[in-house]
């Protein structure tokens, strides 16, 4: 009995190691069904937290460090490389306890208030509608703002809309012309409450679908005919009853995009160090960024049951890894550095988002600078693009292009008797007829074999780009600030129409095909 056993154990073990070494054998499908992926699903967001806006994007226009109406020209230049679709500002949780008309008028006459959410520090309102707003013109991004229904009226919240969109004569329109803007900004994108679950009011589910009604009754537009986007306040995660509310009792027509929250975070008492972590740490961070597929896929399914069309949007306006604070800073700042752990959390993500384009029309990394997940970080004059930069600059290729379906089976990513998919991908092709093909390996110890039939596909010749590093724990510095950058990637071949690819432990890839 025991031999039988050992026997069987040894062909397992043998049958595992073999299939380990076969190729990841990925199918692309040309269809023309396929959705567009949205380039919106690349956004940010800029909340008043911590020093994302204040010695972050904003540092005066009488600052010695060069800027354009008190926003840093060295980040300005680096979200427009980005190609940054939109932003979303002022929250988060401060977007609740935020009063717009505090932010507006001359900078010195504007009241102060605390930000009671983090960190309990005094906020001057010195960036305010107009700040954001110019600032979104220069990015050439859309807007995405976040109006105030916690603790404030909709009275309030129907002035804002005014003052910033209606062009003709009106109270909030003479207001915005008396402090110096003659055009309205036409913005498109506004949320309905952040967090309503939460820090948004603590509401259920059925109390803020009736808050939303009345509160998008008085938003001019409100059909959603092409003019305004309203947004409602999501659900935490996997709390489908709250998108099963919304979507039965909010009428479709004054839906434009229903949220959803995820952060990847292995312990919520515990989340762990940004750089010192172990693989573990790396497994359950992945973990729990692949979870994304499954909170998409379930949300979209309820939405689907009122909304078989497709017409409203999922929109994962907050997403990212959320580690403890870097040592010696504040708590309540939520400044943490950022490694390739990171980018390949990201990369993931991103394909996932690709993948369900025909429902995910909006996301926003959290957050644009100097908070969790940043894309850049800055330390008074200095300033570093993140692995999360380089990965989403890699990936701005997918923005309004064509999905190409993919088809796979993925080995797995072992560790200590639990497995996730080692390999993740996506596909698309542009308006120009470029084929792009993004890839993560997630395994931390082996590189996969992965091989790709292309004869199907217009794309002959093919180059690559990879982000990598020699650790898990790798990160760029002020010191050291393209430690971790994208370069050629040569280690792939064109076999008669079959790329043959060997893509190296924790690493973020995108080919291009023309």
């Amino acid at each position: 009995m025991k031999k039988a056993f050992l026997l069987l154990f040894v062909i397992f073990s043998v049958q595992t190691i073999c299939a380990q070494k076969e190729p990841v054998i990925i199918s692309i499908k040309n269809d023309a069904s396929a959705p567009v992926i949205n380039k919106n699903i690349y956004g940010h967001f800029a909340e008043h937290l911590g020093r994302c806006i204040y010695g972050g994007f904003f540092v005066g226009d009488t600052s010695k460090i060069p800027n354009t109406n008190g926003v840093r020209n060295d980040i300005i230049k680096a979200l427009k490389e980005l190609k940054i679709p939109n932003l979303r500002w002022p929250g988060g949780c401060f977007a609740d306890t935020y009063h717009w008309k505090d932010g507006i008028g001359p900078k010195e006459q504007r009241p102060t208030i605390v930000n009671q959410w983090w960190g309990g520090v005094t906020e001057d309102n010195s960036f305010g509608t107009h700040d954001f707003l110019n600032l979104c013109e220069v990015l050439g991004a859309e807007p995405y703002l976040s109006g105030n229904v916690g603790s404030g009226t909709v009275q309030e919240f129907a002035d804002w809309i005014q003052y910033a969109n209606f062009g003709g004569k009106s109270p909030m329109s003479d207001l915005r012309k008396k402090n110096g803007r003659t055009e309205p900004w036409k913005v498109k994108y506004w949320g309905i409450g952040n967090e309503a679950w939460g820090c948004g009011g603590n509401m259920t589910a059925e109390y803020y679908a009736g808050e939303y009604r009345k509160f998008a009754t008085f938003m001019a537009d409100w059909n959603n005919s092409g003019g305004i986007n309203r947004i409602a306040s999501g659900a935490n995660s996997s709390d489908y009853n709250w998108t099963e509310v919304l979507m039965k009792n909010i009428p479709l027509n004054m839906l434009g995009g229903v949220g959803v929250h995820h952060y990847s975070v292995i312990d919520w008492n515990k989340k762990g160090d940004a750089v010192n972590f172990s693989e573990e740490q790396y497994f359950k961070t992945m973990q729990q960024a692949l979870k994304m597929e499954e909170l998409v896929t379930k949300h979209a399914a309820v939405m689907d049951k009122y909304d078989p069309e497709k017409k409203v949007a999922m929109v994962v306006d907050e997403w990212g890894g959320w580690y403890d604070v870097e040592k010696g800073t504040n708590s309540g700042f939520l400044y943490q550095q950022n490694t390739i752990r990171d980018a390949v959390l990201a990369g993931a993500t991103l394909n996932i988002f690709n993948n369900h384009a025909d429902r995910v029309r909006m996301a926003n990394l959290a957050q644009c600078v100097n908070v969790l997940q940043a894309v850049i970080l800055t330390d008074k004059t200095k300033m570093i693009l993140t692995p999360t930069y380089h990965v989403m600059q890699m990936y701005n290729v997918h923005q309004d292009a064509k999905l190409l379906p993919l088809s796979f089976n993925s080995p797995l990513y072992t560790l200590k008797d639990q497995t996730i998919p080692a390999v993740s991908a996506s596909a698309s092709k542009d308006k120009n007829g470029a084929v792009h093909i993004s890839l993560v390996n997630i395994d931390a110890v082996n590189k996969h074999k992965i091989e790709i039939d292309v004869k199907d596909l217009t794309s002959k010749n093919f180059t690559a780009s990879i982000l990598t590093a020699s650790k898990l724990q790798d990160h760029n510095s002020f010191e050291n600030p393209n430690k971790i950058v994208p370069v050629a990637f040569k280690g792939f071949e064109n076999k008669k129409g079959k790329l043959e690819i060997i893509i190296p432990p924790f690493s973020v890839l995108v080919l291009e095909g023309k």
